[in-house]
Formats: C-alpha cells, sequence, structure tokens
C-alpha cells in the first residue's frame, strides 16, 4: 500500500496548540465533492493525528522515565491542560464531518467499514463538559504514577526500588522472603491513604462522565467508549463463572502441590514466587543488554523476520530497560506513530519475569512494525483484545528458545512456570475486572465498602494462602494494579487475549513455523478488521464462553502434569 503524500510538517510543534489549529481548521473547513475528496480528507487528517499521537507519546514516555523530572511533568501537564481540551472538540468536529459525509457510503466498504463505525461511537458519546473532568482524570493519573514511581526500600543496607526488591521474593530463605515481602507491603502501605483519595475522586469524576454521556454508570459507558461491538458486560461476568469453575481449582490445586513441596503449612504470600523444589531462581540476564543481546539471538532463531524487526529497536531511544529510582512501575510498549517507531519501557532486575516482560513488549512492538506502513493512523492500533494476543502469544512462542539464557533444565522451568501462569493470570484478571464493574455500578461506595468487596473477590478467586496478620496488606492489594487509575476497565482484554495465546501455543506444539506464520498474518492487520476477523486470521477463535475456557484448561493441565 502506497504511503499518502505527508500533510502535517515534520516540523510541526504538536505542544503549541497554534501551530496545530490553522491545519485542523483547514481540514474542517475544506470541500468534500466526493468519496475520493473524503479518502483525501481522512489520509491528511490520520497524518496531522499521528503527528500529535506521537508528541503524547514523548511526553508521556519523559514522565514515566523519571517521575521526579519537574520540567518533563509540566511539560507533559501543559499539554494535558492546554492542548488536548482544545483539541478534542475540533477532532470531534472532524469524526462528525467524515462519518456524516454523504460520501461516506461510497468509501469502499471493505477498507473503511471499521473507521467509520468507531468515529461513529465517538460522535456519539463526545461531551464537551467531559473535556475538564478527563483533563483531571490524567493528572490524577500522573499523581499516581509519581507516588508509585518514588516507592524503594531500604532493605538490607541498600536502598532499592520495588522491582529490584523483587528478586528477594524468589530466594529459597524463607525468613529473607518473608522480611523482603513485609518490607516492599510496609512501604506501599504508607502511600494507601493518598492512593485511596486519588481512586476516590477518579471514580467521582468517571461517573460523572457517565451521567453527562447519558449512560447509567461509567461501566456501561467504557465498554462503548472502548467499541466492544463483540460482547458484553455480562459476558465478562459470564467469562468470570468459567474462570471460577475451570481456573480457580487448578490455581488451588497448584497451590496446595507448593505448600507440599515446599513443606509448609499454610501457604503464605511470601511462598508465591520461589521455586518450589528448592533449586536457585531463574535467573537469566545480569544488565540490560545482556538482555536485549539474548533476545536479539532467540529472535533470529526463530525466524519469521522477528530477529530483523527486534533489531531495528537497537537504536533510535527505543529501549529503556533497567530499573531505577524515581521511575514509573511497570512495562509497556509505545508505538511513536508518525515516526512509526516502537518504544519499549521496564523495569529489569535480572529475574526470569523481566525476560517474560521483555518478549511480551517484543510483541507488542512486532504489532507496530508489522502494522507500521497502513496510512491510517487508527488501523496501526489493533483493538486491546488482540494487541495482547500479540504479547501474550510471543510469551509462549519464545519458550522452545529459551536456550540461549538457560540450559535444558531451567528451560523446562521456564515452560512450566509459564503454564502455570495461565489459572493464575486469569483468576487476577478476573478479581481486577469483577472489582471494577463492582466499583462502578455502586459509585457512591465508601472505602469500607470497596475493601469488603475487595476481599469477597479475593476469597472467590483468589490463591489458597494465609493471611493471617498481613489483612491490610491483603485489602490495599489492588491499589499496585496500575491499570485500575490509567486506563480503567483495560483488563479484561489480557483475559480474552490469554484464551488466544494459549491457543497459539497449542498450534505451534503442532507446527512451530504454520504458528508464527498465522501470528504474522494477524498482526499484520492491524486494526483495519473487525476483531472476531483479526482472530480467525490467526487461525483462533473469539470466545469467551466456559466451554473454550475448560477446553484450553484440559489442555494445560495435560502438559502440566506430564512435564
Amino acid at each position: 500500500m502506497a504511503a499518502p503524500r505527508p500533510y502535517a510538517p515534520a516540523n510541526l510543534d504538536a505542544t503549541d496548540f497554534t501551530a496545530l489549529e490553522p491545519h485542523y481548521r483547514e481540514l474542517l473547513a475544506r470541500a468534500v465533492d466526493g468519496a475520493d475528496a473524503l479518502e483525501q480528507l481522512i489520509l491528511d487528517r490520520s497524518d496531522l493525528d499521528a503527528l500529535v499521537a506521537e508528541c503524547t507519546a514523548n511526553l508521556y514516555i519523559a514522565t514515566t522515565r523519571n517521575t521526579q523530572d519537574k520540567a518533563a511533568e509540566g511539560a507533559y501537564l501543559a499539554f494535558v491542560r492546554d492542548v488536548d481540551p482544545r483539541l478534542k472538540p475540533l477532532a470531534s468536529a472532524l469524526d462528525r464531518k467524515i462519518a456524516t459525509s454523504p460520501h461516506a457510503d461510497a468509501l469502499p466498504r471493505a477498507r473503511y467499514e471499521v473507521l467509520l463505525r468507531a468515529l461513529r461511537v465517538d460522535i456519539e458519546l463526545f461531551r464537551e463538559e467531559n473535556i475538564p473532568l478527563e483533563t483531571e482524570l490524567a493528572e490524577l493519573d500522573q499523581r499516581y504514577n509519581q507516588i508509585a514511581g518514588r516507592m524503594s526500600v531500604d532493605f538490607d543496607g541498600q536502598v532499592r526500588t520495588m522491582p529490584q526488591m523483587g528478586r528477594f521474593l524468589e530466594e529459597n530463605d524463607r525468613a529473607l522472603r518473608e522480611r523482603a515481602w513485609r518490607a516492599i507491603n510496609d512501604r506501599r502501605l504508607q502511600d494507601r491513604d493518598e492512593i485511596d483519595a486519588i481512586f476516590d475522586r477518579m471514580v467521582e469524576l468517571r461517573h460523572r462522565i457517565a451521567l453527562n454521556a447519558g449512560f447509567p454508570n461509567f461501566r456501561d459507558f467504557q465498554h462503548r467508549r472502548f467499541k466492544r461491538f463483540d460482547y458484553t458486560p455480562q459476558d465478562c461476568i459470564a467469562m468470570h463463572a468459567a474462570i471460577e469453575r475451570h481456573l480457580v481449582p487448578m490455581q488451588r490445586r497448584l497451590d496446595e502441590q507448593r505448600a507440599a513441596q515446599l513443606g509448609v503449612s499454610p501457604l503464605r504470600p511470601w511462598d508465591l514466587g520461589v521455586d518450589a523444589h528448592g533449586r536457585g531462581p531463574l535467573r537469566p540476564f545480569e544488565t540490560a543488554q545482556q538482555l536485549v543481546d539474548g533476545c536479539s539471538r532467540m529472535f533470529h532463531a526463530m525466524g519469521g523476520g522477528l530477529g530483523e524487526m527486534f533489531d531495528t529497536m537497537r537504536a533510535g531511544d527505543c529501549l529503556d530497560l533497567e530499573s531505577r529510582a524515581g521511575k514509573a512501575p511497570g512495562g509497556y510498549q509505545y508505538q511513536r506513530q508518525y515516526s512509526r517507531t516502537p518504544f519499549i519501557f521496564m523495569n529489569a532486575a535480572g529475574m526470569h519475569r523481566d525476560l517474560v516482560t521483555m518478549v511480551h513488549e517484543a510483541g507488542h512492538a512486532f504489532h507496530s512494525i508489522l502494522s507500521k506502513d497502513d496510512p491510517l493512523v487508527d488501523y496501526r492500533n489493533a483493538p486491546t483484545e488482540f494487541a495482547e494476543v500479540a504479547s501474550m502469544s510471543m510469551e509462549l512462542l519464545t519458550l522452545p528458545y529459551h536456550h540461549e539464557f538457560y540450559g535444558a533444565e531451567e528451560c523446562r522451568r521456564a515452560l512450566r512456570e509459564r503454564l502455570e501462569r495461565f489459572p493464575s493470570v486469569m483468576t487476577w484478571i478476573a478479581t481486577i475486572d469483577a472489582f471494577q464493574h463492582w466499583i462502578y455500578t455502586n459509585p457512591g461506595h465508601g472505602r469500607a465498602e470497596r475493601t469488603e468487596a475487595w476481599r469477597g473477590l479475593m476469597r472467590r478467586f483468589g490463591n489458597d494462602v494465609s493471611w493471617d496478620g498481613c489483612e491490610e496488606a491483603r485489602d490495599a492489594a489492588w491499589q499496585r494494579q496500575l491499570h485500575l487509575f490509567g486506563m480503567p476497565f483495560y483488563y479484561i482484554e489480557y483475559g480474552i487475549a490469554e484464551t488466544g495465546a494459549i491457543q497459539m501455543w497449542i498450534q505451534s506444539r503442532r507446527d512451530q513455523r504454520q504458528a508464527l506464520e498465522n501470528y504474522r498474518r494477524g498482526l499484520a492487520l492491524g486494526g483495519s478488521r473487525p476483531l472476531p476477523e483479526l482472530f480467525a486470521s490467526a487461525g483462533l477463535r473469539l470466545d469467551l464462553s466456559a466451554d473454550l475456557m475448560a477446553e484450553l484448561a484440559r489442555e494445560v493441565d495435560r502438559e502440566l502434569v506430564a512435564g
């Protein structure tokens, strides 16, 4: 597909609304006398939106790389407060001009049906009175990131970040694990009230946004805003029940086995990360450079062009991997849409889960690279349910190639650990998603009610561990899930994607080459087709039912028992 002529000049300062406004005004004023003219308007708008998206990405990236950088924080907040709110009415007017054009139906249906459907939802939901509320929410999320980023622990004579503290939870010395776990959670609890206050305000603002848009609650509003055309909140609730039926028993059986293997009773929260057979922790690398070099070799060994794609990120400030003081928590991949280059952010501390994070985010980057040539910026982003298939599948597809980091026995451990994550990650996803359903359908709740709701979900989906004496840490455990703050309701997608990833793993056991070919074919579509078609293009089923959950549970359990 030929790239369109550039509309937005590369030197356009997207942090300056007065520089941007004339270009958006020109698009709004432009005469559209046929389908060809409408298509050119769409392409030019896409180019301009891509430049603004890249500006937003760079500003956000800078704040997460150093949450204490006041200049970066000021630049980001200036954009959030002064530019984005003034752009939104122009963007909505352009949505309306395109979607309601008399020439819209003359556009090629197969090419534009997904875009037009999405624009019509955006038009339906846009309310100018919600702009300042969304601005405040962005500022509150920035405050949460600052709080999380400044957390550190003085442990055994050294100040360590939270990711660095995670290494101690994998040590065989149980007393050391407990000391580390308590130090981590004591530190988190110091900010509990401040984080609760931020979240209280977020819930209030989100409920007002939903009411302004004509919805009874934020849950229903957000499902519509996420353009979930292929499943409903009720389908999510049914998925929670399927996880409870088929995966909670598997998880608790694994917990029982773990307790027996460790020789402890009862199992405690600090017993979940250690090797149950007393082997030392998996330590795949010491430095970020070793992680990058090993991943490059691994992806080249897999074939399918993955190695070449990965190597493009080794230059151009595409990787920020090490954990350090002041860095925001978590990991992400952010596509810079104008230059069409990915950026991977994480907090590596030399642990196996860092390798998992690396290949997970590399999967997102491969998705971005494979779809980057689409002229429409909207189609260079896939629906999150399928975007997470790209990342979670890569966690599984790379397992046969972990010999770049491990010996044969360690590779078998890595495989088992990833398969055991299937029930654990799905039960946590159900917990977080069900928690959000409760929060936003009970918007007037107080903190005590919220805590009680959380306790009930921990009883329903949680590990078979004793929290005796650690109840406060259990009650505040949800606060570490950053999606609840910055990306509400962006979490069930991980569960849907995990079902796709396990299906991809099953494919790969039959034919690794064919599975990788299917993977690439699906990713290359970006977001240009409806979600069920994206799944089907990769040979997968989009299915939230108990039937698929039972089928996948049997496949994983069979491998775990055999291993």
